[in-house]
């Protein structure tokens, strides 16, 4: 691409922003159709409503940008504005036309959202993902044009390896970064939205979901030894005891003694299975 995005849109659009370098002109709202390759994809309806009650009282303040496409309009920046103008029922939206490229089109709306914060860490992911794949960077070459450190980048995409489930609860704020990124812990891959769930229930923060993942690969480890066979009879008893307490149970015998370890993983956590043995305080 000759014309390179550097550290921000000003390598675009040097000394001014980008919805205000161009003359305003005034389109129909229903020429105006969605940037194809917006990274946001979840928009605050509450927020949204709020800034077309605005627009309802005081107009649009500041146009939006968009590029001609046929005989639609593209937008470039600014689709919040226009989706707060659907709300508002309005029939035009003032705008400034651009001519750029799909690359320059796929840039500018990752760097918008990127400048302004407003993407979920997965969408933030998705849209490095995605300049990497299309503009054919590694992430070292991304980082310096974005103006992003690598270790920032690659911890982003490495998200992406979570099942899509587990990136759904994360786009919905359910799971933080930090949670997710110990999730990705989980020797066995095939449990990471059941212990992703376990971690919204209890309630655990980053440090106990990463001590929860430590544990169960104990566990993996320990099955996946050879050593000592357990007794059918123990074997049997903890599977049910697992059942009963919702977590990980380990009876440790040794010829007519032993105990039995039951794991928990936060206050809350504790306090549950104590209720289940009737043993909280009154």
């Amino acid at each position: 691409m000759a014309k390179g995005l550097g550290r921000g849109i000003g390598a675009l659009f040097p000394g001014e922003s980008l919805e205000q370098s161009g003359q305003v002109e005034e389109i129909q709202l229903d020429l105006i159709v969605a940037n194809p390759y917006q990274p946001r994809k979840i928009f605050d309806e509450e927020s949204l409503q709020e800034l077309a009650d605005s627009i309802k009282e005081h107009g649009i303040l500041q146009p939006i940008a968009v590029r001609k496409k046929g005989r639609k309009f593209e937008i470039v920046a600014g689709e919040r504005r226009y989706r707060a103008c659907l709300l508002a029922e309005l029939e035009v939206i003032p705008v400034i036309i651009k001519e750029l490229s799909d690359a320059q089109m796929m840039e500018l709306a990752i760097l918008e959202n990127l400048q302004r914060e407003d993407l979920t860490v997965i969408e933030e992911a998705e849209a490095y993902q995605s300049l990497m794949e299309n503009l054919h960077l590694t992430q070292e070459e991304l980082s310096k044009r974005l103006g992003k450190s690598r270790p920032h980048i690659a911890n982003h995409v490495r998200l992406l390896a979570l099942p899509e489930d587990v990136r759904k609860l994360m786009n919905e704020g359910m799971l933080s970064m930090g949670q997710g990124r110990a999730l990705l812990g989980l020797k066995n891959k095939r449990r990471i939205s059941e212990v992703a769930n376990k971690v919204i229930n209890l309630g655990l923060n980053v440090r106990q979901v990463e001590m929860l993942v430590q544990s169960i690969n104990e566990e993996v480890s320990r099955e996946t030894i050879p050593p000592k066979k357990k007794d059918i009879f123990v074997a049997a008893k903890e599977s049910q005891l697992r059942d009963y307490f919702g977590t990980n149970v380990q009876i440790k015998k040794t010829n007519n003694k032993g105990k039995i370890e039951i794991e928990f993983y936060s206050e809350d956590d504790l306090e549950r299975i104590l209720e289940i043995l009737n043993l909280q305080e009154e």
